[in-house]
């Protein structure tokens, strides 16, 4: 189930967990991309308690999304990735090391607290400097 809700102005929530399917990947990333795109300089929680390969049909649902994916990538800096799945924490590094503009940081899913507080320092940067501001 890939599960999407938009937490705040600049925030949106993911929680990835069971098996998908090409019905549940198209309509999880249609609604990413919709509760997205008014977010800039945004922040996101994605959370992976458990993780099952998708189906191919799930892969080709998100192939097809590849183009809409990459554009979304825009709308964030920041991403706390919940997960205790330690190849999934190197594959986010690696990530956070190949796509310019987005920091991401893995946290374990028990330290869900710490994951918000990242977040939240930056939101509270973004809010003391005037983050939008010209320069």
């Amino acid at each position: 189930m890939l599960l999407i809700h938009k937490t705040g102005p600049n925030r949106v929530d993911i929680e990835l967990s069971a098996i998908l399917d090409s019905d549940m990947m198209a309509a999880g990333l249609d609604e990413l991309f919709e509760a997205s795109q008014d977010i800039s300089n945004g922040v996101m929680m994605y959370k992976i308690p458990s993780f099952s390969m998708p189906t191919g049909g799930a892969l080709a649902a998100e192939m097809m999304r590849l183009p809409k994916l990459f554009s979304l990538i825009k709308h964030f800096s920041r991403c706390a990735v919940l997960t205790d799945i330690g190849w999934l924490q190197t594959a986010a590094r690696i990530e956070g090391a190949l796509i310019p503009g987005l920091e991401i940081k893995c946290f374990d899913m028990a330290d869900e607290a710490k994951a918000e507080a990242w977040l939240a320092r930056f939101a509270d940067k973004e809010d003391d400097f005037g983050g939008d501001m010209p320069v």
